[in-house]
């Protein structure tokens, strides 16, 4: 497998990983800013009432943490088995790692929304099942990398198993449409326009803005400290 990290990267690798930057710091405040206009300076709605301020959390999350880290997951893993870049193999580590919280989110805020608008917590239907499959396919990834001492044989077997856990997602995504389920259709991921008037629009565009941001703070962090890892493993090794 070729290395990336070279004498000089490994000497910059300890200077350049921080435990909290900058942009980590901004993108938690607009999180959090996003999330107090959501609750309290959005309109209720009509039909699903305060419950509905969850959409700004779910939402948001479903879209980072299953299209976003999923897609990096799929197209790094690919790319790794490609060309045997090590950094490609950290890509797919830290988005299927930063993916996992996302889906958790999703996973956490989903049954708060269903026993509200539903009266139950959890439903076995197509999109809710898919996406915990999905959520384990991405865990159980991150138990194989743990479990594969070999860092050759490590990124190639990841690689395989990442690249097929992100084909679920356009399964996932069709599955409101394939299957007669409690789930709602897609409001705002559709060839038509989106579904929400304006003054809901505007909050949850708002919040997509800064869940991606936080994302991708986190998956620049990940990633770096992927980095300094492997850089001292080989440190170690000589």
């Amino acid at each position: 497998m070729a290395s990336s990290v070279t004498t000089a990267e490994r000497m910059e690798l300890p200077a350049r990983v921080r435990p909290v930057d900058g942009f980590l710091l901004v993108s938690l405040v607009l999180v959090v800013a996003t999330c107090v206009r959501a609750i309290w300076f959005t309109p209720v709605d009509a039909m699903l009432g305060a419950a509905q301020k969850i959409f700004y959390v779910h939402v948001p999350a479903a879209i980072a943490g299953l299209y976003i880290a999923c897609g990096l997951l799929a197209v790094a893993s690919i790319g790794y088995l490609w060309i045997k870049d090590e950094r490609l193999d950290r890509l797919a580590e830290a988005s299927a790692e930063v993916g996992l919280l996302f889906m958790g989110v999703v996973l956490a805020t989903g049954p708060i929304w269903a026993r509200t608008s539903w009266g139950t917590w959890w439903v076995w239907e197509a999109r809710i099942t898919s996406t915990l499959f999905l959520w384990l396919l991405v865990l159980g990834y991150l138990v194989l990398r743990g479990a594969v001492e070999s860092a050759e044989s490590r990124a190639r077997l990841s690689a395989v198993m990442g690249s097929l856990a992100a084909l679920l997602v356009p399964f996932i995504h069709l599955t409101v449409r394939l299957f007669r389920g409690m789930h709602p259709g897609p409001v705002v991921l559709k060839p038509e326009k989106p579904s929400l008037p304006p003054v809901m629009l505007t909050p949850f565009l708002l919040a997509l803005l800064a869940f991606l941001m936080l994302f991708f703070a986190l998956l620049r962090m990940r990633f770096r400290w992927a980095g300094l890892r492997n850089a001292q493993a080989e440190l170690e090794a000589v």
